[in-house]
């Protein structure tokens, strides 16, 4: 495609000379361009998409990057990418060493704060004005915020806070028609532009002052002048709830008309107290217009949030993922709760804002009544599903591994400490690829196991998911969790049976005598194939399925340490705090004198890359267990005791 602007543009000082025609022909070419990039390459393509027209105004009204503009989650940041001097690695975003699919502080500094999770641009924004404030500094803040962000409960503790501090601080509430969907019409621009005019709100400031000169009555005139204007404002505009929290509400505004946005922007952008202005946009502008895969956006609005890459990949790949005839385990998720909630009418299932994400779009639809969609309220999803067991309900909670650390006091406080058996089923466990650090499920192992009486499992493959599922709804006074990878399922039968498993029971996989390798989840298949790598080394090893993390398997361990000399573990979670400093302590406590070595993601943040990539790079495929495997045992061989 004709590009004319993009790769001329080094900063968004380039565009602030441009006339109105040619910012309009930026948008134009900045959504065309995304539009093609990303659905070949793939990546998040909706989100940014809505905030176009937006996303150019900011950058040409504000003095970026002495004013600061903090991005809600990130992934609506493309644009921004693009106007800030990285259009040349465009094509590299999401991959392995390339650009990332968020905001991220080290990759530029128009990056003023990266975000992967939800809800907390406005209270960063206002510690930065904050900041501002102590350091005597003079520069804007604003904080972009999507409408399905506003639905976390830490965005309204910023906005609270932010009233009461009363900073210089502009709010955008990106609203794309997915929550709060006032219309746009005629009488609410006109008084948008009427409240936000420089000259309204200087005689309004000026009135105010010289209401409060006044000898008598300057109470109530004050009273009687805001009481006017609050109706008037009632009437027409659906902002009073942030009127009463202490902030200026402007809007709603088309958020696609560029020349509006720009006026507004304009007009608000030297108001010194806290600001909110409400913009309406499209999630998914301007795909209907160029027909990808003949499919109207508006139809179904989270087919395009992110896309996967076309056949057409402008970039080369190093290697091709094998397929598998198995379902993933978000899949063999979705198809277990539909098969226990037509047997168990005592289920319901819980997510917070990620049905597709998680495998419950089928079950959303077969069960509805017994489905529960929170927003982005993770710890209200957790302390809502802990009222739910209260009452003999039970919960089926399906989020994100990342996402769940937001919740950690709730699951303690409201599930654990009341004996409550709800089922934390926590999806994208270990790598979970393109979406890098903030989405990582690299601690949950972590931070389950030190709560008190928390019960900790990992299924190696999908059959075993099911086994583990209907193990937890025979749990009656404790909270169990059930981690699973963003990956293959490696085995799951559809018709297959539920078994019941002894709480904190191993299972040998292989049967060896000289070396033990304890596994956790998929990772057990790792073991074997590694296993199988090393036969140079005249070893025998043993491989265990340890799918329950906590309790462990204390009969078992007392045989492996008379057994073994050498013991391995094997898990895709922090070394730091995980499974196998769970095995360690016990080990140690209980008389061990072999070595140990422990296997899983390093003390440090693992960036963005495929799944294949990221695992091979901190040594968690096959070839890097057995190659770390070899390492430990050495040339000479291990004697077993």
């Amino acid at each position: 495609m004709q590009l004319n602007y993009l790769p001329t543009l080094n900063s968004p000082e380039d565009i602030r000379e441009f006339s109105n025609e040619q910012l309009h022909e930026l948008c134009d070419e900045l959504r065309a361009y995304i539009i093609d990039t990303i659905t070949q390459i793939g990546g998040h393509l909706a989100p940014t998409l809505g905030v176009i027209e937006l996303t150019v105004a900011l950058h040409y009204i504000y003095n970026t990057p002495q004013d600061k503009l903090i991005w809600d989650v990130g992934h609506q940041g493309y644009a921004h990418k693009l106007l800030t001097g990285r259009f040349k690695d465009f094509r590299t975003i999401r991959k392995f060493n390339g650009l990332s699919g968020f905001l991220k502080r080290s990759e530029s500094e128009y990056d003023v704060i990266g975000a992967g999770h939800a809800s907390t641009s406005i209270s960063a924004a206002l510690g930065i004005a904050e900041g501002r404030h102590q350091n005597k500094d003079d520069f804007r803040v604003a904080a972009i915020i999507g409408d399905g962000s506003m639905t976390g409960g830490l965005a309204f503790e910023g906005i609270n806070n932010a009233g009461h501090l009363g900073r210089q601080l502009l709010v955008i509430l990106n609203d794309n028609e997915m929550s709060i969907s006032p219309n746009v019409g005629a009488i609410s621009t006109y008084f948008t532009r009427l409240i936000s005019n420089p000259l309204y709100n200087k005689i309004r400031n000026e009135i105010w002052d010289l209401t409060g000169k006044l000898p008598i009555a300057k109470a109530t005139t004050r009273t009687l002048i805001r009481k006017v204007e609050e109706s008037l404002k009632s009437l027409i505009v659906p902002g009073i709830l942030f009127d009463e929290l202490g902030f200026r509400y402007f809007g709603p505004i088309d958020g696609h008309d560029l020349d509006e946005i720009l006026h507004t922007l304009d007009n608000i952008k030297n108001i010194k107290k806290p600001v909110l202005l409400h913009v309406l946009t499209k999630k998914g502008k301007g795909m209907v217009s160029m027909n990808v895969e003949n499919r109207e956006y508006h139809d179904d609005a989270v087919k395009f949030h992110a896309v996967k890459p076309s056949n057409k990949r402008p970039y080369k790949i190093e290697k091709e993922v094998p397929k598998t005839t198995a379902p993933i385990f978000q899949d063999v998720f979705g198809k277990l709760t539909r098969e226990i909630a037509r047997n168990r009418k005592d289920t319901v299932c819980v997510t917070a804002a990620m049905r597709e994400g998680t495998g419950l779009v089928p079950y959303s639809k077969e069960f509805p009544d017994r489905y529960y969609d929170v927003g982005i309220a993770e710890g209200h999803g957790v302390t809502f599903s802990a009222g739910l067991a209260a009452e003999g309900i039970r919960p089926i909670v399906a989020i994100y591994s990342t996402f769940l650390q937001r919740a950690f006091d709730h699951i303690i406080h409201d599930c654990a400490i009341q004996h409550l058996p709800v089922i934390f089923c926590m999806d994208r466990s270990g790598i979970a690829g393109e979406d890098g650090p903030t989405h990582h499920g690299a601690l949950d192992i972590s931070y389950m196991r030190c709560i008190q009486e928390m019960i900790v499992t990992a299924p190696k493959n999908g059959n075993e998911f099911r086994h583990l599922l209907y193990t937890a709804l025979n749990i009656k006074d404790q909270p169990i969790s059930i981690r699973y990878p963003k990956a293959s399922s490696v085995e799951f039968d559809e018709n297959g049976q539920a078994v019941m498993l002894p709480i904190g029971s191993w299972e040998v996989e292989q049967h060896g005598t000289d070396v033990a390798i304890l596994a956790v989840g998929p990772m057990v298949y790792t073991a074997i194939d590694a296993s199988k790598q090393l036969t140079s080394t005249g070893l025998s090893f043993e491989v265990v399925n340890c799918r329950f993390i906590k309790p462990m398997d204390t009969a078992y361990l007392d045989t492996l340490k008379k057994k073994f000399s050498t013991i391995i573990t094997l898990e895709e979670g922090t070394i730091t705090g995980g499974f196998g400093d769970g095995v360690a302590s016990y080990l140690l406590e209980n008389g061990f004198n072999g070595k140990m070595k422990k296997l899983g993601l390093p003390d440090s943040f693992v960036e963005h890359g495929s799944r294949d990539e990221l695992l091979s790079l901190i040594g968690l495929d096959v070839e890097g267990v057995a190659n770390s495997i070899g390492d430990f045992v050495g040339e000479k061989g291990i004697v077993s005791v």
